[in-house]
């Protein structure tokens, strides 16, 4: 059971590292990788978070065969720590340009990149 959970958390790093390649090469610069706002807080681990000009994007990465398969891994519980999380980073930050939630799903050798996800 150990190698298993060990290799979904090797997979899980491999498909952040390809997301932030994904989004590098679309002209975004990555502020952080798994941003967490503390622990016990209630909040949710942020895979990445990037901007570009005035655009701040939070990234949920999933790595599964289908996109179906991906969405059905995002609980709402799950969305609704990963926006208190956002909204703690941007008052942290004083942040008064856009922001949003996007899903990448890494599928194979294929990239989704959803935006305005949730």
């Amino acid at each position: 059971m150990l190698s298993r959970n060990m290799d979904s958390y090797k997979t899980g790093l491999f498909s952040e590292f390809v997301a932030c390649i994904y989004l590098i090469l679309r002209g975004f610069r990555i502020l952080r990788r798994r941003y967490v706002t503390g622990k016990h807080t209630g909040r949710a681990e942020i895979d990445i978070i990037a901007k570009r000009k005035n655009l701040i994007v939070f990234i949920e990465v999933k790595h599964r065969k289908t996109i179906d398969a991906a969405w059905d891994a995002i609980s709402e519980q799950q969305r609704r720590r990963l926006r208190l999380s956002a909204e703690t980073f941007l008052i942290k930050k004083k942040w008064s340009g856009d922001a949003r939630f996007d899903v990448i799903i890494v599928h194979g050798l294929h990239v989704d990149w959803i935006k305005n996800a949730f």
